[in-house]
């Protein structure tokens, strides 16, 4: 998942360098997401054409309103949903998704009969990434009467309905590898097609933000998957986000990040793969003292 700033053509007014900061600050304070200078204009036209659907005269009118109680935070969450546009696809990187697979087919021989595969698709965005993991997972557990189960989570409650109802465009499947077309999709409609029902009932969604990571219930993943996320915040923030997510690792577990996105991170219960393509890490089976790890 990456995120990109929406633009419009009508008229808005000119954001100056005050209130440019002063939003800049309240966009990081409250997702933690930075926003360059370069997306300045890009903020203005979103900005504006909100403050034209509701009435609002000024910046700082409308900034009163996002920061003002309850009735705020349901403005701030319409203005997050606009703010930001999540770019994702299937097998969006498939590298990585190679090395996904390699890691399922040798964790279905450690499953017990009653243990469930967990995975975790950290800024799922419209829920592709979320079921391109579900598909691995299928693939190999299913025919052994296995179970598994793919959580999603993403800030923006627009893409999480589009997540939950599992519908695409039909150019969706051009990065789906040939193996997955007929199982996985079923038609819906006119130029519409839709994810099968036995992947669906896999998947969950769930409004999370990113900086509230230590609030949210999901523990014991064997797949963490963050891809092009960590890009948009700043290396100190980078480092606690990976810090939770490698806690919230099973023994054995992976978590999956984008290439370049940390290249010196190093955690004491993670060992990180040795491979140009993909970045990655392994959380160890036992602790600094030898003894097995706790679920």
């Amino acid at each position: 998942m990456s995120y990109q700033l929406q633009s419009g053509i009508n008229y808005v007014p000119k954001l100056d360098d005050v209130q440019f900061g002063r939003w800049q600050n309240l966009l990081e304070e409250r997702t933690g997401m930075c926003l360059p200078l370069q997306r300045r204009s890009f903020l203005q036209t979103s900005l504006g054409l909100r403050m034209q659907e509701i009435g609002c005269a000024s910046y700082e009118e409308y900034y009163q309103r996002v920061t003002d109680g309850p009735s705020g935070a349901i403005e701030w969450n319409t203005l997050v949903d606009r703010l930001t546009v999540q770019e994702t696809r299937f097998f969006r990187d498939p590298d990585a998704y190679e090395f996904v697979d390699q890691y399922v087919q040798q964790l279905v021989t450690e499953l017990a009969d009653d243990e469930t595969l967990e995975c975790w698709s950290v800024g799922c965005s419209s829920g592709e990434e979320a079921y391109s993991l579900a598909m691995v997972a299928d693939r190999y557990l299913t025919p052994l009467g296995k179970r598994y189960a793919v959580t999603g989570t993403d800030i923006s409650t627009i893409v999480l309905r589009k997540a939950r109802s599992g519908r695409y465009q039909p150019r969706a499947l051009e990065w789906v590898p040939q193996d997955y077309l007929a199982s996985s999709f079923k038609t819906s409609g006119i130029n519409e097609i839709e994810i099968s029902d036995r992947l669906r009932k896999r998947c969950c969604f769930s409004q999370v933000n990113i900086l509230n990571l230590e609030a949210c219930p999901l523990n014991s993943q064997h797949i963490i998957y963050c891809q092009n996320v960590l890009i948009y915040f700043r290396r100190w923030r980078r480092r606690e986000i990976l810090n939770v997510l490698a806690e919230r690792l099973a023994p054995g577990g992976i978590l999956v990040i984008g290439l370049g996105e940390m290249v010196d991170f190093n955690h004491p219960l993670l060992e990180p793969v040795h491979n140009g393509q993909i970045s990655a890490f392994v959380r160890k089976k036992t602790n600094s003292t030898g003894e097995t790890a706790r679920r």
